[in-house]
């Protein structure tokens, strides 16, 4: 009788999820399949569309505007190059957040590799080096400000993880997250096609890039709920593990809810195009991240609770509306 595809699948490549046990496989070993665990390749998705999103609708709206004179023949490996750039960077962040979180992981987290004496903290620690300089220098070969943009990406996840580590901090730590991963992740994204001579602050990206921001200061809550004991044991602050999450829920609904209701004050004022009106029904979504969050219900295969999950696909598909709707008005 044929085995089912899904195990077969298992044979050569291993545990399907990370909370499933580390096997002995035929193309992939033990530690080759936790150093993959250490980038934490769903969280991947997320830089990498947007990224490409953006870059796309940047693309089309400079050229519609006279910033470019032409589209170049190899945009698109320019696109598939610096979005891998960008995700590149988020695993070089996942890896070192973990090998600076053994202890937590200990507790809240214990089939990830390093807890399961798959990877070693100073091994996983000296990959994200090595990824984080690599990645650099990639980007610097795309042009400058990309370069600027994610050295600073670069700075604030590795003070997030390593001292002073803001992710210690109530609040705070929101915050430090969401400025590379929306801010400084979407200036850096409509960067990649400026003009020479130009600079990549414009309108139209400084307030999709504070969209992005103040959303993510909001939905980031949601990576903290299952981690709630294990940061409490560690010194690590959060407002799930201080207030509890209902009352974070209700405190981040504003940062969830604000930035999409603000597009019509946005446009009113002439600030970004009307066009963009339809990216307002995205705070429907995030009220139903909010009824998740208040449930706190966690995903038996992914890391953490269904809200965490939603808020990523929110913020994906954020983007590939914006990048839709730019090339349709343009």
């Amino acid at each position: 009788m044929n085995k089912p595809d899904f195990e077969k699948i298992s044979e050569k490549f291993g545990k399907l999820t990370m909370k499933e046990p580390y096997t002995r496989t035929r193309f992939l070993s033990k530690q080759a399949r936790g150093a993959l665990d250490l980038f934490r390749p769903f969280t991947l998705l997320a830089p990498f569309i947007v990224s490409m999103s953006i870059m796309v609708a940047s693309l089309i709206y400079n050229k519609n505007n006279g910033l470019l004179t032409e589209i170049p023949n190899d945009w698109w490996i320019t696109i598939g190059q610096a979005a891998f750039t960008i995700a590149l960077v988020n695993a070089a962040s996942n890896s070192l957040n973990q090998s600076a979180d053994v202890e937590a992981d200990k507790i809240s987290k214990p089939y990830r590799p390093i807890p399961r004496g798959i990877i070693r903290a100073d091994s996983a620690q000296s990959l994200a080096y090595l990824l984080y300089l690599f990645a650099l220098l990639r980007a610097i070969t795309i042009n400058f400000w990309f370069g600027v943009f994610i050295f600073l990406i670069i700075f604030f996840t590795v003070t997030y993880s390593l001292p002073p580590r803001m992710k210690k901090y109530l609040f705070l730590n929101q915050v430090w997250i969401a400025i590379p991963r929306g801010f400084l992740g979407i200036l850096a994204s409509w960067s990649v096609f400026i003009p020479e001579g130009t600079h990549p602050f414009q309108k139209t990206p400084l307030i999709i890039g504070g969209i992005a921001m103040t959303y993510l200061i909001g939905g980031m809550a949601t990576k903290d709920i299952t981690d709630a004991e294990a940061d409490r044991a560690t010194g690590t602050h959060t407002l799930i593990n201080t207030i509890g999450a209902k009352k974070t829920a209700l405190v981040c609904l504003p940062f969830m809810i604000a930035p999409f209701v603000f597009i019509f004050i946005f446009i009113h004022a002439g600030l970004i195009d009307t066009y963009l009106w339809p990216l307002s029904l995205f705070m429907f979504l995030s009220l139903f991240i909010f009824y998740l969050m208040t449930k706190g219900l966690e995903s038996k295969t992914l890391e953490n609770v269904h809200a965490w999950s939603i808020m990523y696909v929110e913020y994906i598909f954020f983007a590939l509306a914006f990048a839709l709707l730019t090339i349709i008005a343009n």
